[in-house]
């Protein structure tokens, strides 16, 4: 998640199962963060225990999918209101219910029928494929529409991801004031009801457990990561001339601590080729020492020219020439897009405005609903007879060597991998130790890991076989007491 962590420290196979704070001792938020993932892994392996894989209550199960024809070739799919679980994660398909507005004062007292409970006791709404509240469906484009030819297959896809205050204005509170920084940053639990043509799966047709195979057949690769990478740092050449106050000896020469995330930008191979989520050409990768949390929120476009509603909260966390960034919004993170990064040609400090080196696509920032914004990223352009330019503003992926970030921190990617836009990892580099916090054997060389996410699950929901035939793929239970006696 892009936030600005000092680094995260929940591992699984250490099994703690508390953090236990001691009097007198300096709090960090990794502590906290640990507590609050031990307690959510706890909660969702007892859930994915209990209920299995994926399932609703049966009095409540939510995600129910009908097919809805539609005029001018738009068919929809309606989506029942409830809650379902997949590996544990709760996802909840209910409308929120419209606010009422209060009546003014120059109102007559007869007509508070506005503020009343007209609408108790109306069961829960759900949503549709085109209205759903993260998945962002547009019906001009060609590859959100539903599946052409039946049969076609519903299915549910879940993730995580982090919210700040850039997105969402309420996490910020305002006693503290425009000049202070935000707060806590919160993880969304983010569905989205897609659609999956037959032909992507190995069998056409069949009953409901047939089509529930051949959809984990096909999950399972885009659930399972199969790129790995490791990270260390070395002293750079020539380190002994830099006049600065790091320990003449340490490997990392960075001024403080920082939290290096790499993030694939382009999916697929790394020599070329397709990749699983549908990119085209080699894989890429941008690197931030922030952990991608420098973001400034978007007052407007025109052109190649971003209005902002700040510059940042100093040169370290602001923008300068040169600099990689990402135009974003709530839409394209949730659609896990991958428009190309553009440079910071100028900034105008008195205007709070910068020009970009192209203009950002029309379809991101423009819309203030979505919430834009820039995010920064701090690789450069490699140098050196043999560096190769960047693709898209990203650094081309090269498998087999170590590559240099900055600072003597290096990373390196294993041969042979697959990568999937989004896949991260985190690289807590300090000061103290002139080094990185990075796994490492018995004779301290660095161990591949896999990506610390995005983490993908998926459930089946219906097979639709026609505009009247929908088999619903959904899996229930029942709660634990409905099989108790009844009582004497």
């Amino acid at each position: 998640m892009h936030a600005d962590f000092s680094r995260l420290t929940f591992r699984p196979g250490k099994h703690y199962s508390a953090v236990l704070t001691q009097q007198g001792r300096v709090q960090l938020d990794a502590d906290a963060n640990e507590q609050a993932a031990i307690e959510r892994y706890q909660l969702r392996t007892l859930a994915a225990d209990l209920i299995g894989r994926r399932g609703g209550p049966a009095a409540a199960a939510g995600f129910a999918i009908g097919y809805v024809p539609g005029n001018h070739d738009v068919d929809d799919l309606t989506i029942g209101a409830g809650r379902y679980y997949v590996d544990g994660i709760l996802c909840e398909a209910y409308r929120p219910e419209p606010g009422l507005a209060a009546p003014d004062d120059d109102d007559r007292a007869d007509d508070g029928d506005r503020a009343g409970d007209g609408d108790a006791g109306q069961e829960p709404a759900g949503w549709t494929y085109w209205d759903q509240p993260d998945a962002y469906r547009d019906q001009d484009r060609p590859g959100d529409r539903l599946p052409g030819a039946f049969p076609f297959l519903v299915y549910l896809k879940v993730w995580e991801r982090g919210v700040t205050a850039v997105e969402d204005p309420e996490l910020r509170e305002v006693a503290l004031g425009a000049a202070m920084p935000d707060t806590a940053a919160r993880a969304k639990v983010v569905w989205q009801v897609l659609t999956l043509p037959a032909s992507e799966l190995s069998v056409p047709d069949g009953g409901a457990s047939r089509v529930r195979e051949a959809f984990d057949a096909w999950a399972e690769p885009h659930e399972r990561p199969a790129s790995r990478l490791a990270a260390r740092a070395r002293r750079p050449e020539r380190a002994s001339e830099d006049p600065c106050l790091t320990h003449p000896e340490a490997a990392y020469r960075g001024p403080e601590n920082q939290l290096y995330r790499v993030e694939v930008h382009h999916g697929g191979p790394a020599g070329g080729g397709a990749g699983r989520d549908g990119s085209a050409g080699g894989a890429t990768f941008k690197w931030s020492r922030e952990n991608g949390s420098v973001v400034l929120p978007i007052a407007s476009v025109e052109g190649v020219w971003v209005d902002l509603t700040t510059l940042g909260d100093d040169d370290r966390l602001g923008l300068s020439v040169g600099d990689w960034v990402e135009v974003a919004d709530s839409a394209y993170v949730s659609r896990d897009e991958s428009a190309d990064l553009l440079q910071v040609e100028e900034t105008d400090l008195p205007g709070r405005r910068v020009r970009l080196s192209a203009e950002p696509v029309p379809e991101v920032g423009r819309q203030a609903g979505r919430h834009p914004f820039l995010r920064r990223w701090d690789h450069r352009a490699p140098r050196g007879r043999d560096a190769l330019p960047p693709v898209g503003g990203a650094l081309r992926l090269r498998e087999g060597a170590w590559l240099d970030l900055e600072d003597g921190v290096q990373v390196y990617f294993r041969p042979s991998g697959a990568y999937t836009r989004g896949d991260y990892w985190l690289i807590p580099a300090r000061t103290a130790t002139g080094s990185v916090e990075w796994p490492r054997n018995e004779a301290g060389e660095a161990l591949l890991q896999a990506p610390a996410g995005v983490r993908v699950h998926h459930a089946p929901l219906a097979w639709v076989k026609g505009p009247t035939t929908v088999v619903d793929l959904r899996q229930t239970f029942a709660p634990l007491t409905a099989a108790a006696p009844p009582e004497a």
